[in-house]
């Protein structure tokens, strides 16, 4: 039994049909193509956002740490000076002192001194040790200038409600006059910072100093 044959009007609804269908197929591709598209560009933009939001965190951070680098960047200034007494401050009027401990060469044999809440250096710790160990180390009886004591002043300290260590060293600007019958007066000049310590050093570092300084008259 042979196929009966399609009438030219079956025949052009069936091309018709899958025209249709072919249509759709491409309909959908299309559909989820937009979609696809449409995702990544969402995608795309969310990752922009993420991205721009971590800058700004970074930044935030940086900046962060270079407010806190800069708050525990502690400098001490001379506030006042008297032959016998200089009172300290720190340069920033943000940071307020809690306590000091100030480390002597180890040729004064001499404690570390610490204060509390009255950041200062005062002449009647160190001067007897002081004229001892320069008579020790030949040097002259009166001052040609400003001569300098190093010390390291280890200072806690709080600003904006954080608390911080600060380990330097610094020198103490004195004149000495007179003579080892009549006695020598000493009298203080300031104070000017030489350079940040470690802790584990701080002995080594001033030692070190002491001995470039006498060792160079």
């Amino acid at each position: 039994m042979s196929d009966t044959p399609e009438t030219p009007k079956e025949t052009r609804a069936a091309e018709a049909a899958a025209i249709r269908r072919r249509w759709i197929t491409l309909g959908e591709v299309l559909a989820v193509l937009a979609v696809s598209i449409s995702a990544l560009t969402l995608y795309l933009n969310w990752a922009d956002k993420k991205d721009e939001r971590a800058d700004k965190a970074a930044e935030r951070a940086a900046e962060s740490r270079k407010a806190n680098s800069r708050a525990a960047a502690l400098v001490l200034n001379a506030d006042s000076v008297k032959d016998d007494r200089i009172a300290l401050r720190p340069t920033d009027p943000d940071q307020v002192i809690q306590s000091q401990t100030i480390l002597f060469p180890r040729a004064l044999g001499i404690a570390p001194v610490d204060t509390t809440g009255d950041p200062r250096i005062e002449a009647g710790w160190f001067d007897g040790a002081l004229k001892k160990a320069r008579a020790k180390a030949k040097l002259p009886d009166d001052s040609v200038g400003d001569e300098r004591l190093p010390v390291v002043i280890t200072t806690r300290f709080v600003v904006a409600g954080d608390a911080h260590d600060n380990v330097a060293l610094y020198d103490i600007g004195y004149g000495i006059a007179g003579r080892w019958i009549a006695g020598h007066s000493l009298a203080l000049r300031g104070i000017s910072r030489v350079e940040s310590v470690q802790v584990s050093s701080a002995q080594a570092r001033v030692d070190a100093r002491w001995a470039r300084l006498t060792q160079a008259r």
